[in-house]
This record gives structure tokens, C-alpha cells and sequence, in this order.
């Protein structure tokens, strides 16, 4: 989803970050989110503070300050702060491949669990919370994703979005995906 820089156009938005008032007129990144009251395939913007964006919304605010053809105040603080915070970001685009943070989830596939610390791929998912459907992350053990996603070039999909890994994971999750 794109993601936007602009001036706020009034005082009322709060940063969706540390819930404080956006200033009218300081610059204000919008994340474009489905909007759940409106017609299917409605959208609004969830706004959020240029420096809350760069510690929780690095991915979307380096997309969306490419894009910008003004002047950012303060340019230099957060690249600084997006560089921090982009090795610990989650992609913002599936399919993608990271190190198991827990081992408390299964493969959507085989339903045998993930261990902590090795490879797991992330694809998305529909969850259903009982009241309405939304989106999420599914997880797969690399081995069982070609199988499950049969997409032919998953592999380029998955280097193209994951951030943080190495050579020598993206090697073995090339070796894995074979």
C-alpha cells in the first residue's frame, strides 16, 4: 500500500505512534490502511509523526520520502533513525523470509511447529476474528513453501522483500526453496 508525506491539514489527527496531536501544518506520514466502514476496497490513512514513522514505520516512511518532492526538516535525523530501525522492521510486502522469533508457531502447510532462530517463510493470510476478516502473516518452513504457494519464482519474490538476512540464509533458503 502507498504510503504519503504531507503537511497535516488541520491540528485534530493524533500520531497513531505516541497517540499525541499532529501540529497543523508539520509534514505527517500517512500509511494507507483498509478502511472497515467504508465500501469494499476503501481506504484511509492512519498518520503518524515523521520520527514515530521512522522507529515503527521505517519500510513505508523510506517509500513515501523517496516520493516527496519537498523538503523534509530534519532529513538527516531520520535516515539516521530509519537505518536503526530498518534491521529490526518487519517487510512490509509478502512473501518474505526471516529468523523464527519464537517457536510457538506452526507451518501452514504441515502443521509441525517452527523452531525459534531458524528460517520461516511469511506469506498472507486471511484471519478470521469471528467478527470480521483481516489480514496477517502465515508462516511456512522454507521446504514446504513452494509447495503451498506454488509460485515458481517465490524465491525472487521473498529476496526482494526480506530485510536483515544474510548471504548465507538467503543461500540456505535457496537450497531449502529447490
Amino acid at each position: 500500500m502507498p504510503s504519503i508525506i504531507e503537511p497535516a491539514k488541520s491540528g485534530r489527527a493524533a500520531c497513531r505512534t505516541c497517540k499525541e496531536p499532529i501540529a497543523k501544518g508539520e509534514l505527517r506520514l500517512g500509511v494507507e490502511a483498509p478502511n472497515m466502514f467504508g465500501d469494499d476496497g476503501a481506504v484511509s490513512y492512519q498518520w503518524h509523526h515523521l520520527a514515530c514513522g521512522a522507529k515503527k514505520k521505517p519500510v513505508q516512511l523510506k517509500e513515501a520520502m523517496a516520493s516527496f518532492t519537498g523538503e523534509i526538516p530534519g532529513r538527516a535525523d531520520l535516515e539516521k533513525a530509519l537505518d536503526e530501525a530498518g534491521a529490526k522492521a518487519k517487510p512490509a510486502k509478502f512473501p518474505y523470509a526471516e529468523l523464527a522469533s519464537t517457536g510457538r508457531a506452526r507451518c501452514q502447510e504441515c502443521e509441525e511447529p517452527l523452531e525459534k532462530g531458524k528460517l520461516r517463510v511469511a506469506i498472507e493470510r486471511e484471519v478470521e476474528t469471528g467478527s470480521f476478516v483481516t489480514k496477517g502473516a502465515g508462516y511456512l518452513h522454507p521446504r514446504c513453501a513452494k509447495a503451498h504457494v506454488g509460485d515458481p519464482d517465490l524465491l525472487s519474490k521473498i529476496q526482494a522483500n526480506s530485510l536483515g538476512l544474510t548471504p548465507a540464509h538467503l543461500e540456505e533458503l535457496g537450497k531449502e526453496l529447490a
